[in-house]
């Protein structure tokens, strides 16, 4: 029997690994990565610089630890070079690999920005732990003075986690977006306004509604000239303007892909026996057949649970149901659940304070609950506002 073979040793490909083994303990399982091959929780590496974690403290498991726990096959730095869907075999640089069934589970990629300058090649982004052992290298031994000034590129969700824990171990932090709040695509204008004075009171230095229009070379330094006609020097930048699905192999493969690889309602792409799973995958999410990435932890659990029941000869349909975001910025605890995107146009968001915390919850056309936002962040509370999605609002008091 050919093995269930997986591509992509991070949290998604794992997950499947461990569900897989969960219902089979004998199926042959070869896992292929381009890393190292060991386990790290990836959410990890934007909240690590406040808890002095080093690279190797993230590592829970060498590759040859996971390879014994799930009785699988890791074959590490391994660059897949082709997948023939018909012949049902994975070539690598050295290798030809037949499967049975394949997952990919590849991830994603920076965004890269175009900026003008000749220090524009300088910007460095986190997508890994090798990137986390480089930066923090950076990071650790500052050109001037005791701390290091780091400029974030992108106000979202990595991008305020960077800054509130950079911040929080002692370094200056500079933080540019074109919107006009921080996390402002995800949160409610209330949540963004807590949250931005949250991170100036930590310290962070905002300049909003603008854009890096250069990096240049300024001696040791960094020179960024924003799109608004104001600069500043810097020591390092880091761009956390989001990522986007990894789709080569799929596309040389001649899957089908939009944003990210299509699959069904199992997880299944355009090609027999053959998933994806993670933030390279685009799902569908309901019976008219529409399509979302999600790029979080829950769906990806329970996509990987559903796709290892498969694999195992039970056909089962993957449940994404909504589960709140936790955004890890300590000074600002948020639990959120976004508004689909279609319904931003012509709902509206509710907003009030209780005890201190901002709660934030989004009405629909329809006048049912299709989002929320709460902060400081709790877990009773993010659990009762999650039951009530798709209640109706409660009716007005009569004057």
């Amino acid at each position: 029997m050919n093995p269930i073979l997986i591509i992509g040793a991070g949290m998604a490909g794992f997950t499947v690994a461990r569900e897989l083994r969960k219902l089979d303990k004998e199926r042959p399982l070869v896992i292929l990565t381009s890393d190292a091959g060991g386990f790290y929780s990836k959410p990890m590496l934007s909240n690590a610089f406040a808890q002095k974690k080093e690279a190797a403290q993230l590592l829970t498991q060498s590759a040859e630890q996971m390879a014994a726990q799930l009785g699988a096959t890791i074959l590490a730095a391994t660059r897949v070079t082709g997948v023939d869907t018909v012949a049902k075999i994975v070539t690598t640089e050295t290798d030809r690999i037949a499967y049975d069934q394949l997952v990919l589970a590849v991830g994603a990629q920076p965004i890269r920005l175009s900026i003008d300058g000749n220090g524009a090649d300088q910007v460095l982004s986190v997508n890994n732990i090798a990137d986390y052992a480089q930066f923090r290298e950076l990071v650790a031994a500052p050109k001037h003075g005791a701390s290091a000034r780091v400029t974030i590129l992108g106000a979202g969700l990595i991008g305020c986690e960077f800054a509130d824990d950079l911040a929080g171990a002692g370094h200056a932090v500079t933080l540019i977006d074109p919107a006009a709040l921080p996390l402002a695509a995800l949160a409610a204008p209330a949540l963004s306004r807590g949250l931005y004075a949250a991170l100036t009171a930590r310290g962070v230095a905002l300049k909003l509604a603008t854009t890096a229009s250069r990096i240049d070379r300024s001696g040791d330094a960094l020179h960024v000239t924003l799109a608004d006609g104001s600069a500043f020097d810097t020591d390092i930048i880091l761009s956390a303007v989001g990522l986007r699905p990894d789709l080569s192999i799929a596309t040389a493969a001649g899957l089908a892909t939009a944003r990210g690889i299509l699959v069904d309602a199992s997880g299944q792409t355009s090609a027999a026996d053959v998933y994806a799973v993670g933030d390279c995958a685009e799902y569908t999410i309901d019976a008219a057949g529409s399509t979302r990435i999600l790029p979080y932890i829950a769906p990806l659990m329970t996509a990987a649970r559903a796709i290892a029941r498969t694999l195992t000869g039970t056909r089962t349909a993957i449940d994404i149901k909504d589960s709140p975001v936790i955004v890890k910025t300590p000074s600002y605890p948020i639990a959120l659940v976004p508004p689909p995107q279609q319904a931003l146009a012509t709902g509206a968001w509710n907003d009030e304070q209780i005890d201190g915390r901002t709660i934030c919850r989004f009405y629909d056309a329809g006048g049912l609950l299709a989002g929320f936002c709460v902060a400081p962040q709790d877990a009773a509370i993010r659990g009762s506002l999650l039951a009530a999605l798709g209640s109706p609002a409660p009716a007005a008091n009569p004057a």
